[in-house]
This record gives C-alpha cells, sequence and structure tokens, in this order.
C-alpha cells in the first residue's frame, strides 16, 4: 500500500482502523481524503460478499470499477477456483487503476452475471486532474496486488445471515440470473471459504472499517 490514509501510517504498521457506522461513513471518508493535497485518489472497497461494497462506493461518489469486471469467464475455471484472486486478471486491474489516475481514458472490462464471463468492454473517463476519487471495490479490492496502487481502503463488515439475505434478495428479484438455490450453493461452497482465507490480510490493511449490519437489500 502506499502509506496509509492520506499521507498517515495505515493499520499494516500497526494503527487501528476508524470504525464507523454505515451511515456515517461517506463523511468519515470525505474528511480523510480531503485533508490530501493533490489527486486523484484511488481509494478501495473490499469485504465478504453481501457487505455492501458496490452501496458504498456508490453513497462516495467518483470514478467506479469493480474487481467483479477482472473475474475470469467462469466456464474456464475450476468451480471452486472461481473467486480466487489467482483466477481474476488484477495484472490489468492495477493497470487500468494506474491509467487513470494518470489522467487518461481508460477502457476497462465488463464481466456479465447472467452470462458468467466477459462481455466486452466500456471506457472510463477519469477525474479532473488534481481531484475527485477513483474507487474500486469487490470482495478483493484490499489484495496486495491491488493495495499497492490505493491511497485509502475501507472494509465494510457485516454478518453472514444479513449478507446472504441481500443476495437472496437479488436473485429473488431477477437481479441476477442464477436463482437464489444456485446462489446459496455457490455462497456456501465458493464464496464464504474463499473470502474467509483473505478476512484476516484484508481487514489488517483497512484504514476504515465500515460495519454495515442493517438489512439493506443488495450485494456488495
Amino acid at each position: 500500500m502506499r502509506g496509509g490514509p492520506c499521507g498517515t501510517e495505515g493499520t499494516g504498521s500497526g494503527a487501528a482502523p476508524v470504525v464507523v457506522s454505515w451511515e456515517d461513513a461517506p463523511g468519515t471518508i470525505a474528511s480523510l481524503i480531503a485533508v490530501r493535497p493533490g489527486g486523484p485518489l484511488v481509494i478501495g472497497v473490499g469485504g465478504p460478499v453481501g457487505a455492501g461494497k458496490s452501496a458504498l462506493a456508490a453513497r462516495i461518489g467518483g470514478c467506479v470499477l469493480a474487481t467483479d469486471d477482472y473475474l475470469p469467464d467462469y466456464d474456464l475455471v475450476a468451480y471452486d477456483q472461481r473467486d480466487l484472486p489467482e483466477s481474476a486478471d488484477f495484472d490489468r486491474l492495477s493497470r487500468d487503476l494506474a491509467s487513470l489516475r494518470a489522467g487518461r481514458p481508460t477502457r476497462v472490462p465488463v464481466w456479465s452475471f447472467r452470462t458468467h464471463r466477459r462481455e466486452g468492454e466500456r471506457e472510463v473517463v477519469p477525474p479532473d486532474a488534481g481531484r475527485g476519487v477513483i474507487i474500486v471495490e469487490g470482495i478483493h479490492a484490499l489484495h496486495r496486488r491491488v493495495r499497492r496502487v490505493l491511497d485509502l481502503a475501507v472494509f465494510v463488515a457485516a454478518g453472514r445471515d444479513v449478507r446472504w439475505e441481500r443476495w437472496a434478495h437479488l436473485e429473488r428479484t431477477g437481479a441476477r440470473g442464477w436463482g437464489e438455490a444456485v446462489a446459496r450453493e455457490y455462497f456456501e461452497r465458493v464464496a464464504e471459504p474463499t473470502f474467509a482465507a483473505f478476512h484476516a490480510e484484508y481487514l489488517a490493511s483497512a484504514h476504515v472499517v465500515v460495519r454495515n449490519e442493517t438489512g439493506r437489500p443488495g450485494v456488495g
């Protein structure tokens, strides 16, 4: 990681993270990044599936990339390896973040939750030079291969039952294409055990921990 939040010591060197509620998170993050000169800043928003990462990224605002878009085509990898960071194209993600930080419009991949494969690309326009934020959100947004380009690391935490209910809500409403039964199997067999292997590392790297235990629908 590029030091701590806005030039201070990060939790990787022993400092305790700032712990905030869901309601207070955008204001706290805004106050942390306001004291940093220059920009744009790159913020990583990580945490387990269903924690509310994408919802928080939207509340913060700015230019948002998702680690989901760097996933592999699911039919090309083994079932239990689909969510592993080694299966994702994080080298490209790091390059894309660096390109946006440098002020260059950048084409990034688009991954579909209905076909479970990459479905082309989109162009992302960076924030104005010297201001604004670039956010990367996803379960592995605080992975060491991504942390090296982050200015601020945010971990979103929520209980297992709350997180599953958010995912189930998306499946019941047709927002994603698996259906509740298939999604539940994936949640239990792949998503949860995969993230558990990295949970301690990601939490230890966070400058801000956001508690999101309320029952808001939506998966992060």
